[in-house]
């Protein structure tokens, strides 16, 4: 018993063990006793033709929509799954090599965060991408009850507890109570979709064309889901549809918020549904609780006061809405024996 506990602190000396929130537009990854060492974009720059890696996370991402057509700029994750097997690959081992540091004498354990609606062979392909980037072994947890645990809310109790994770690909929906989830529902309708409903506006109305990049940045300065009474406006530079010159626009606020009303409609019914489903007990606990939101998209101007108004419920944003996933994925980690019930074994 005594030379197992030994060779198990030898074990934990060379190595972290680590949990990673592979998202669709970022990758979050927690380090044992450390917390969150790495935030990074989920995008890798590949040389066309060497195959060689030209860049990965934020360096990438510059580089999107910028490149000669000898460099490929690919995002592997889609809607909250993979994508490109191979770049993710490429892309866990850089991340996983950064916080590892020269402790690389014994592979991590890794928990890896899993939307709710991911089907078997999805799963799968997670299981083999990060057991290829190096991991001694791979448990696989709930998105729902990690945001949950990241957020602060009492997960093994018999009360109810609804929470929404609006992330890049996926919008995951769940009431959570007694460490499982209940009831969920998870939509493919995120933040990437708002990038592209306000690509597809500015193209319709404004016959500009714009880059992702752009979109995303018009969505964070002036998007919003609610009037919130402040009218706000801001350039926007593309190419024009017609001559095919570059052009600059104004836009407003009001302009944004008509662009992004469909997926955020989407979203809203989602909710909805999720709620209309739950049992009558644990509605009881949500209407005392209130509804709980966390990831990047849950930061759109009063898509809270939306989801207010729609449902009569209180709504809270939690306080680290990007972090939620990964840290409860971390404190899920710190004792991966007491929270068995939590995890998922990939076999």
């Amino acid at each position: 018993m005594r030379i197992s506990g030994f060779f198990k602190s030898i074990v934990e000396r060379f190595t972290n063990d680590i949990a990673i929130d592979l998202g669709t537009s970022k990758t979050l990854i927690y380090v044992k006793g450390k917390g969150i060492e790495l935030r990074e974009p989920s995008i890798v720059a590949i040389d066309s033709n060497t195959t060689e890696v030209v860049a990965v996370g934020t360096e990438a991402k510059k580089m999107l929509g910028r490149t000669p057509g000898s460099i490929q700029v690919i995002r592997p994750m889609k809607d909250g799954v993979i994508a490109d097997f191979g770049m993710v690959e490429i892309m866990l081992k850089t991340y996983i090599g950064i916080v590892q540091k020269k402790k690389l004498f014994v592979r991590p354990r890794i928990i890896v965060c899993v939307p709710s609606g991911i089907t078997e062979v999805e799963k799968r392909a997670v299981r083999d991408s990060v057991e290829a980037s190096g991991a001694r072994e791979i448990y696989l947890a709930s998105e729902p009850i990690a945001a949950a645990i990241g957020v602060g809310l009492p997960v093994e109790t018999p009360t109810g507890n609804m929470i929404i994770d609006i992330g890049g690909g996926t919008t995951e929906i769940a009431v959570v109570a007694l460490s499982g989830v209940v009831n969920s529902a998870s939509i493919r309708i995120a933040g990437d979709e708002m990038d592209e409903a306000v690509i597809n506006f500015i193209k319709k109305n404004y016959n500009l064309i714009i880059g992702e990049q752009t979109a995303e940045n018009i969505k964070i300065a002036i998007g919003s889901a609610y009037a919130t009474g402040k009218e706000e406006t801001m350039e926007v530079k593309g190419r024009d549809l017609v001559s095919g010159i570059p052009k600059t626009i104004r836009i407003n606020s009001t302009k944004v918020r008509e662009s992004l009303e469909e997926p955020i409609a989407l979203i809203v019914d989602a909710v909805r549904l999720a709620l209309e489903k739950t049992p009558p007990e644990l509605a009881a606990d949500i209407v005392d609780r209130g509804i709980y939101m966390c990831g990047g998209g849950s930061l759109l101007r009063g898509i809270d006061l939306l989801i207010k108004e729609e449902t009569s419920l209180p709504v809270c944003v939690a306080e680290n809405a990007i972090e939620s996933v990964v840290r409860g994925a971390g404190r899920i980690l710190e004792n991966i024996k007491l929270n068995e019930k939590l995890i998922l074994r990939a076999k």
